[in-house]
């Protein structure tokens, strides 16, 4: 096992826009965030709003004052580049270009996407149709030194799911290399509990450790940019995505805290997807990682947290129930 030294992180958490986009940003600054997740427009719906928010300066000028850097946006959960149906597949080009184009007026570093579901058609013929939505995308959004890369997130498997492993991300890297999409706007972000699903066992500093070799092996380290530090309340292997606190589940302290630490992700940007993000426990999970990067032991949970523990993050629904 790695030996891990004392480091710093670029540590956020996914927090709502709709009580103010500069309160969003204070929120992080309170919590102990230096990075941020957010949604740029409605995640559940296909229509994209016509004008950029009026708050928007602020929010950029917040965000340069508190260093709270880089800027997620996590892309509409309609969006399933992966599947066969050809109004579905054009509809998520059109989100996912959106989405892009107005990532530097957030100061958005990457635009996160769920890499979908071949919905039955396999593996080959789902990176394809990935493939080409992503290639579609990026030629219908501005490029430029400020513009967003990509980052597709492991999916547990459930209904489908694409990029389930090294095996099949490698995969979707080398044909979209092979399409001409440059590294530089195509990168990956693990969810850890997507991977647990998936049956990746990130409890074990060495399993994890070997996943890491085999990523940059494969593709290469230095594109996993983004990682989305979520514990898990599903079993290992079993497909599903359950999201639970830091610490709380099935992967657990030991887990967390060697992925957290981990030398060789000393690029990656961390967001948590935890339950109850809205009600008090983003500041909970804050703390509870912040521990955990320092290899503090972690603390109770508040008696409250049992009744979040059935439900999903709000920013994170399962694989099953989604689109």
């Amino acid at each position: 096992m790695l030996r891990m030294p004392p480091v710093e992180r670029r540590l956020g958490a996914h927090l709502p826009l709709g009580l103010g986009m500069v309160k969003a940003v204070d929120r992080a600054g309170e919590i102990g965030a230096n990075a941020i997740q957010v949604f740029a427009d409605n995640p559940t719906a296909w229509r994209r709003r016509l004008e950029p928010p009026k708050e928007l300066p602020a929010f950029q000028q917040r965000l340069a004052e508190l260093s709270i850097e880089p800027v997620a946006i996590h892309a509409s959960y309609l969006v399933n580049l992966a599947g066969t149906d050809e109004q579905f597949h054009a509809a998520s080009v059109g989100v996912l270009a959106s989405e892009l184009r107005v990532a530097p007026g957030f100061r958005a570093r990457f635009v996160n996407i769920h890499i979908g579901s071949h919905r039955g058609a396999g593996v080959a013929a789902g990176t394809v149709r990935l493939v080409d939505g992503l290639s579609r995308a990026l030629a219908e959004s501005d490029g430029g030194p400020d513009a967003a890369m990509i980052a597709l997130e492991n999916s547990a498997g459930g209904g489908f799911g694409l990029g389930v492993d090294v095996v099949e991300l490698a995969g979707i890297a080398e044909a979209a290399a092979a399409r001409g999409i440059p590294d530089e706007r195509l990168g990956f972000c693990l969810d850890v509990a997507h991977a647990w699903g998936a049956g990746i066992d990130l409890a074990h500093p060495d399993e994890t450790d070997a996943f890491l070799e085999a990523f940059d092996a494969r593709i290469g380290l230095e594109r996993l940019v983004m990682v989305h530090l979520n514990d898990s309340k599903s079993e290992r292997g079993s497909r599903l995505d359950r999201h639970e606190h830091v610490g709380a589940g099935q992967i657990g302290a030991i887990g967390l805290g060697h992925l957290l630490r981990h030398p060789r992700l000393a690029h990656a940007a961390y967001y948590l997807e935890t339950p109850g993000m809205d009600d008090g426990y983003d500041a909970v999970n804050m703390a509870r990682a912040r521990d955990l990067l320092a290899g503090r032991p972690l603390a109770d949970l508040p008696p409250d947290a049992m009744a979040l523990r059935g439900s999903r993050a709000r920013t994170a629904p399962a694989e099953d129930d989604e689109a």
